[in-house]
């Protein structure tokens, strides 16, 4: 099933939380640097009326094309890009959308992505390794697995999967070489570690870690908060829902880094780095989904929101 055959059902995570985060308000300009589906596209469109002005950034082609129809009453007051969030300066100088008022990066990968089994996101479907979001980029996860060595495949293991069997797995996945498709490699990891007494299927760290590591996720999200900063104009609100823990931890350092003033060591005599507080944090911890959200959209509940304030 191709992720373009069929319209999914999209349920748009911490919807309310997110218009409220954003403070949303008629005739502003807003960015989803996540457009996805365009379930939060959506929204944020329908209560910044009249006026609101959205650009939805996506590097995932597929999604573009089902975004574009969710939002077609919207044609007028919508500029839909199909690029990486690393770009978004660029992006914004390109289509003269400066400053706005609003940010939203909503994290990972959606539904559709990982149910369309050409993608080689799941080990659910027999696919090939392939797990990039922009299907244009070069490197695959089957370039990964099989042509990485030993070291260099469990750091990725280990850093984006935080897993600690790393070492075994990756020893395990290069003696199985070549692997060709998704089930291979989730047989190889089970066989590396066995089956634990984790409700996880024991491939599932070792996915994750390589679609992160594919798609420069962790790198890119730093870079595109950065610019969001630039971006925003005074008062305008930034809003990160992540939905693991390293996605989180790079969210909630530079919200704080940018809340703080000087950076210096405590031990210096004098600040040296002349660092200026460009963000407020609007709360201290992270918003998550209450349980009636959970209840009706089970694959929120890992979500967290994270919201600041230009200064």
């Amino acid at each position: 099933m191709s992720l373009v055959m069929a319209t999914p059902i999209h349920i748009p995570v911490l919807r309310e939380e997110v218009l409220k985060a954003l403070n949303i308000q008629p005739g502003k300009r807003y960015i989803d640097c996540t457009l996805g589906l365009g379930g939060h596209a959506k929204s944020i469109l329908e209560n910044s009326q009249p006026g609101g002005m959205l650009l939805g950034i996506d590097a995932d082609p597929d999604a573009i094309r089902l975004a574009k129809t969710t939002l077609a009453n919207y044609a007028k007051t919508t500029i839909i890009v199909n690029d990486n969030f690393v770009n978004l300066e660029r992006i914004c100088k390109e289509n003269d959308f400066l400053p706005v008022q609003g940010i939203l990066f909503d994290l990972g990968i959606s539904s559709a992505q990982l149910e369309a089994p050409r993608r080689g996101f799941s080990f659910q479907y027999d696919s090939p390794l392939d797990m990039r979001i922009d299907p244009t980029q070069q490197l695959t996860a089957s370039d990964i697995v099989n042509t990485y060595t030993e070291n260099e495949l469990a750091n990725i293991i280990w850093n984006y999967g935080e897993e600690r069997y790393s070492h075994r797995i990756a020893r395990h996945i290069i003696s199985n070489r070549p692997i060709s498709s998704t089930t291979e490699l989730a047989r190889a990891i089970e066989q590396a570690i066995g089956r634990r007494t984790e409700k996880i299927h024991p491939a599932t760290r070792t996915f994750m870690a390589l679609r992160i590591a594919v798609n420069h996720e962790l790198a890119n999200l730093a870079h595109a908060l950065e610019q969001a900063i630039n971006c925003l104009d005074h008062e305008g609100r930034l809003a990160v829902i992540s939905y693991h823990s390293l996605e989180d931890r790079v969210a909630k350092q530079l919200m704080i880094k940018e809340s703080k003033g000087c950076l210096c060591s405590p031990s210096a005599p004098v600040c040296q780095c002349k660092h200026k507080p460009a963000l407020a944090l609007v709360s201290r911890k992270a918003i998550k989904p209450s349980l009636g959200e959970i209840a009706l959209n089970p694959r929120s509940r890992s979500a967290k929101l994270r919201v600041a304030e230009r200064l």
